[in-house]
């Protein structure tokens, strides 16, 4: 058995959100496999310290700041990585937010307005960009960070479960309508993690205390532990595998809790 299903060397793979968190977990694995590894965020300041860690480590890394949210900046985005590299092999959508925690009913709708912007159309628009891409270099993979929330909502997360559910069905549209292209399209529903993301389930104790009692593994996630399984998706090892989602959870959802 081949022990190379793994190895993305010569492969281009563009992270979002990789200033930090599973993000940044992720580039850094899909590096250490071989690919070059181009780090999008808000704060260029930020990706050019994770860029510079990856080459330090003796992986290949460009770091291009978009908003996730902005149309305009996804499309310099993948004009730029176009004209840098002339193909895209791999998109992880990871990029994220969720400025609401608190009674779905009170939620501001600027707060509506602005998870969806970035959770949900910049997702779509960021994969419809990625895909038209790919299809010319003769195929590709998108893995799309989604949650656990996106199968049962997360407490005073209402919103920000919703986009997560958005992001499991466009993963199985996308994954449909670009499989002629020989795109594969999968999601990675993470549990609890320990990012700056989650810092305000994490950071509190009584909060903390009832989610990890309802964890099998009893305990909350690293990022290193997810990235594995974007890992997977975006390689030779899942090239029969599309349009599904892959749970990393703890046991949280499949063995019994909640």
């Amino acid at each position: 058995m081949t022990t190379r299903l793994f190895d993305l060397n010569n492969r281009i793979a563009l992270v979002t959100g990789a200033s930090r968190g599973i993000g940044e977990a992720t580039a850094k694995l899909l590096a250490e496999q071989g690919a070059h590894v181009v780090l999008s965020s808000r704060k260029q300041e930020e990706l050019d310290k994770v860029a510079a860690a990856i080459q330090a480590a003796g992986g290949r890394a460009s770091a291009i700041a978009a908003h996730q949210g902005e149309s305009a900046a996804l499309q310099r985005l993948i004009a730029e990585v176009e004209s840098r590299f002339g193909r895209l092999d791999i998109l992880v959508n990871n990029a994220a937010t969720n400025p609401y925690f608190g009674h779905i009913a009170d939620t501001d709708m600027g707060m509506v307005e602005k998870t969806l912007q970035v959770n949900v159309k910049g997702y779509f628009e960021l994969s419809a960009l990625a895909a038209k891409l790919m299809k010319k270099g003769g195929g590709g993979a998108i893995v799309n960070i989604a949650s656990i929330n996106g199968v049962r909502p997360g407490m005073f997360m209402g919103i920000y479960s919703i986009t997560k559910a958005a992001v499991i069905n466009m993963t199985q549209a996308f994954a449909k309508e670009c499989a002629a292209w020989k795109i594969r399209v999968n999601a990675v529903l993470p549990g609890l993690t320990e990012t700056k993301f989650a810092s305000a389930l994490t950071k509190n104790e009584q909060i903390l205390k009832t989610a990890l009692q309802q964890i099998p593994l009893g305990r909350v996630a690293q990022p290193a532990e997810i990235a594995p399984a974007v890992l997977f998706l975006a390689s030779d090892a899942a090239s029969y595998v599309t349009g599904t989602t892959l749970i990393v959870d703890g046991g949280l959802i499949g063995a019994g809790g909640l």
